[in-house]
């Protein structure tokens, strides 16, 4: 037979996942200000193999408007400014023979409206995954209950994962919020 505990355990796992994924790609979504986090889908072919921008390169941030990367190997500049060019991020790479800067352009209004429609977009997924986990949860709840799981247990456990529910999705609102002040700031 179930255990409703266990079944609601489950269920909050997933939407922590979910959550734990918004956060994350949200991360990498540029706010106007600089941040390593953008350069993280970025991979570069380094003796043979594709590897992230990291592995072959220190990433920092001297200020609020520029990355800098330093390659480990003089070899790498050219193979880094090839990744950085023809990624999504919409940077030209200054290379110095030194270290290759990003200087990172003000955000246009259309720009930010395009970047919050896309946290939206994001944050929607999340909310289907908390829902859908949610109705599978649910959906235990009713398959034990032919298993013997008796009723008052059931509905027990459907208002305590609705609540479980309710509480993720608000988070997933608070998130968003934030993220969206973040991107209309000027």
């Amino acid at each position: 037979m179930l255990d409703v505990n266990q079944c609601l355990n489950d269920a909050q796992e997933k939407m922590d996942m979910a959550v734990m994924y918004l956060e994350d790609t949200l991360s990498r979504v540029r706010a106007g200000k600089a941040s390593p986090r953008l350069l993280d889908n970025i991979r570069v072919e380094s003796y043979g193999s594709v590897v992230p921008l990291n592995n072959v390169a220190a990433i920092t941030v001297p200020d609020a408007k520029s990355i800098v990367i330093k390659p480990w190997d003089k070899n790498m500049f050219k193979e880094i400014e090839k990744a950085i060019i023809n990624s999504d991020l919409g940077i030209m790479p200054e290379n110095n023979g030194e270290v290759i800067r990003l200087g990172l352009p003000p955000l246009t209004e259309e720009r930010r409206r395009q970047l919050s429609k896309q946290c939206n977009g994001e944050g929607e997924t999340a909310k289907v995954s908390i829902r859908n986990a949610r109705r599978d949860a649910i959906d235990a709840l009713k398959k034990a209950v032919k298993e013997g799981l008796s009723e008052d247990m059931q509905k027990d456990g459907e208002a305590k994962l609705q609540k479980l529910h309710d509480k993720f999705i608000k988070k997933v609102e608070e998130i968003l919020a934030a993220k969206d002040k973040e991107i209309m700031t000027v």
